[in-house]
């Protein structure tokens, strides 16, 4: 069934509310929050009997729909029986959400943790609105980097002399996303040229600006309009039906599952005076996920839509705008099923774990760095973690308590493709090593595990597939002698300058040996057996000598992750041997070149999105 998730309605008024044109920012720099909202002053919360909420268009606030039984509670609904008055608010216009918020006609704010961070300026200076972070609804799996034909992986985001454009709305959930993909890659803002647009969709979006200058090389993107570019995920835009030829995804929340976290935050005063209710509002949500996701996952699983999955989408449908959700089956349930829910043990995980580096802690000072590193904000004004007795709101929410894995095994987000790797390769990075060495200690690669063991969180939908490589001297050395001695091979020139030509079937013709491909399918044949030295069984001594090497790798990592606390799904962890068969150097004149051959590849590699299950996101 076809899925288009509707994240476009999310913070547009940034652009409305911006006091400088679009052209007036230079690439790579935003305006300060502050200069968005305007000169704010606080204002107490206002007691009304009923608390304001806002929410945005995701599908994560249907279960806040569901918990309240619509815009304003109901006596039979989640919250109604649980003593709550809420009344909720359209908050896709962000700015004007903090300003409400600071203004106190509302304390809650909602939206993605990188857009709190985006406000950290104006909202964490004031010990009265500090927020405190008080639920994780979901993470991300509708928005994408589409990118053009030259562009493979984030490695190629880095051109000498020549910068990557890369368009993204300002002051949008996709922000976020692209500094996780630079992150990713190691470089900052200043390695691209971000190219600034109004709208996060529609005539002045990023893929509006992609299809219509050719200058831009990538784009930031929700899911409507990467399929309007590229045909698809898994798909290459042809130029025909209004794609752009060779447009694909370079990147994408259903393998960076865990880069964009939706949450709610409240004021810290309004926290401190009201934690039953906010306990309330928790465990009423953790309830109603628990329905919601029962009622989505039973329609995708049946086909069959049942009343009460017809009536919440009805609901959706209703609140959101039939603009924006024009159907139920494809377009409102597309909006649920991007949607991660992460449920009671992803709160437990994403509050408490200290080792989660997709947790709190990590997430805040990302948010915080990309907020002062971009220009949104001058100084790190964090938030608070809410300090919530998770099992007692199990209890209150009538839902199972499960404190979540921190190692995991055997739970794998699926194989990749061996046939693909190339293709599906998302980002890489590499460690080299001495000969024969199959040990890896802390002390010299701590830096390299840190690396993939965040790969390996940010992108929880990826596997992390750990390549090991082998130099290919020893083996072209045999087959050289094996082949002369034969008279398979034929050999002109002086040292340093050889030439090689094969006999085969009364025919000569010229065998380059940097040409790995070929020599390894000529040492399969067998041809080179029966001489001194066996070529065919070095290569498979290095293969299997490259296999170790990958398991070492995986193995001295799964250790590090456990004496550090740092969770880690192990499944996405694949060893590979490669063998002699991709060197990077494919005829070395020297040690030094023969080592630079003896490393171990980090791939970030594309998996079938459909392997997920929503334990995955769950630490």
């Amino acid at each position: 069934m076809p899925r288009l998730p509707r994240r476009f309605a999310v913070v547009t008024a940034f652009a409305v509310l911006l006091t400088l044109p679009t052209g007036a920012l230079p690439a790579g720099a935003q305006q300060l929050f502050s200069g968005l909202t305007g000169p704010l002053s606080v204002q107490p919360v206002q007691n009304r009997g009923v608390t304001n909420v806002p929410f945005i268009t995701w599908g994560g606030d249907a279960a806040t729909f569901y918990a309240n039984g619509g815009l304003d509670t109901t006596g039979d609904s989640i919250y109604g029986k649980a003593g709550l008055r809420l009344k909720l608010t359209p908050g896709d216009d962000f700015v004007q959400q903090v300003k409400d918020y600071v203004g106190g006609k509302t304390p809650f704010l909602r939206g993605t943790f990188r857009m709190l961070g985006q406000a950290s300026e104006v909202i964490g200076k004031d010990p009265r609105t500090k927020p405190v972070v008080i639920l994780q609804l979901s993470w991300s799996g509708g928005d994408h980097i589409v990118a053009r034909e030259g562009l493979r992986t984030l490695n190629d985001l880095k051109r000498p002399g020549k910068k990557v454009r890369i368009a993204c709305q300002q002051g949008g959930p996709h922000v976020g996303l692209l500094y996780d993909a630079l992150a990713a890659a190691q470089f900052t803002n200043d390695d691209v040229e971000v190219v600034f647009v109004p709208d996060l969709t529609g005539p002045k979006g990023a893929a509006e600006k992609f299809r219509t200058d050719n200058s831009i090389d990538a784009c930031c993107v929700i899911t409507p309009d990467m399929i309007g570019l590229t045909g698809g995920l898994d798909s290459k835009g042809t130029g025909a039906e209004g794609t752009v030829s060779g447009a694909h995804v370079l990147v994408s929340t259903q393998n960076m599952s865990r880069s964009i976290a939706d949450v709610y935050a409240v004021r810290s005063d309004w926290y401190k005076a009201n934690r039953p209710a906010v306990e309330k509002f928790v465990a009423g949500y953790l309830a109603a996920e628990e329905k919601v996701k029962a009622l989505r996952d039973g329609f995708e699983q049946s086909q069959r839509m049942s009343a009460d999955y017809r009536k919440l989408l009805t609901m959706c449908q209703s609140i959101f705008g039939e603009e924006v959700l024009p159907t139920l089956e494809v377009d409102a349930h597309g909006l649920l099923l991007d949607c991660r829910f992460v449920n009671l043990p992803g709160q437990i995980a994403f509050f408490e774990q200290s080792g989660n580096l997709s947790g709190f802690n990590p997430k805040m000072a990302a948010a915080l760095d990309l907020a002062t590193k971009w220009g949104y904000a001058r100084g790190r004004y964090g938030f608070d973690p809410p300090g919530l007795d998770y099992q007692k709101l199990a209890g209150m929410a009538g839902v199972a308590f499960a404190k979540p894995k921190t190692v995991v095994e055997g739970e794998g987000v699926g194989e990749f493709l061996g046939d693909d790797l190339d293709d599906d390769t998302i980002v890489s990075f590499t460690i080299e090593f001495e000969p024969n060495q199959t040990d890896f200690s802390v002390d010299r690669y701590g830096a390299e595990f840190d690396r993939a063991l965040k790969s390996a969180s940010t992108f929880g939908g990826a596997a992390v597939v750990i390549r090991g490589h082998s130099d290919p001297t020893k083996t072209l050395v045999q087959l050289v002698k094996a082949g002369l001695s034969k008279g398979i091979l034929r050999r002109t020139g002086a040292s340093g300058d050889y030439r090689y030509f094969l006999n085969a079937g009364g025919n000569s013709r010229e065998l380059d040996l940097s040409q790995m491909n070929e020599m390894v399918r000529l040492i399969e044949t067998g041809a080179f057996e029966g001489a001194a030295d066996s070529p065919q069984q070095t290569m498979q001594a290095a293969l299997n000598l490259s296999l170790a090497r990958a398991e070492a790798v995986r193995q001295a990592i799964a250790d590090y992750a456990r004496s550090r606390d740092i969770n880690v799904n192990l499944s996405q962890l694949q060893p590979v041997g490669a063998g002699i068969s991709d060197p990077v150097i494919a005829k070395p004149t020297n040690m030094a070149e023969a080592k630079q051959n003896m490393r171990v590849e980090f791939r970030i590699v594309k998996v079938n999105p459909e392997a997920l299950k929503d334990s995955d996101f769950d630490f």
